[in-house]
């Protein structure tokens, strides 16, 4: 039988190897919900239905600048940043940049939500299941909102967790009007 010293001793034991534990598992942790190994890489040939059950590849943007920011109908963030994404598209859509919005979220919800806040861009249904459609594109944390920037020949230039700020969108989009 132990004594009450044997088990402070014990007990103080257990609670270094927790700590080292949780420490060690924490500085393995990829930095910023971000795998840069995708950055440079084409974007991968996934399909995505719309909000009427039509099918988009991904490659069907090919010859545009395409932002792809991941969104839920329960995120806050996502909400407060979709009209600046609205006012981004209208500004510049015709000068070969997209916005697509893609919900993470259950068609019946995104669908509820949109028919009392309506976009100018593309909406897409995500994949709920492993490996989610934000893991495939990067979101090792699968964090939302969360956007990925692909450039004209399909390879992706850029990926934000978080909601982008007014001038990083004007910034990612403007330079799909400078090319040559």
């Amino acid at each position: 039988m132990l004594d009450r010293s044997n088990w402070l001793i014990l007990g103080l034991a257990v609670l270094a190897a927790a700590i080292g534990g949780y420490v060690q598992h924490h500085n393995q942790q990829p930095p910023a919900g971000m795998d840069s190994a995708m950055l440079g890489q084409p974007v991968p040939a996934l399909t995505l239905s719309d909000l009427d059950g039509k099918p988009h590849r991904l490659s069907d943007y090919r010859g545009h600048r395409v932002l792809l920011n991941f969104w839920a109908s329960w995120c806050g963030p996502c909400l407060d940043e979709m009209p600046a994404l609205n006012r981004a598209q209208a500004k510049f859509g015709e000068q070969g940049a997209i916005v697509a919005g893609i919900a993470m979220d259950e068609p019946t919800r995104i669908h509820a939500f949109l028919a009392a806040h309506p976009v100018s861009y593309p909406i897409l249904l995500g994949q709920l299941d492993s490996p989610s459609t934000t893991l495939q594109l990067g979101d090792i944390r699968e964090l939302l909102p969360y956007s990925v920037l692909i450039d004209a020949d399909g390879r992706i230039l850029a990926t934000h967790a978080g909601a982008l700020s007014t001038p990083q969108l004007e910034q990612w989009l403007t330079l799909a009007s400078n090319r040559p």
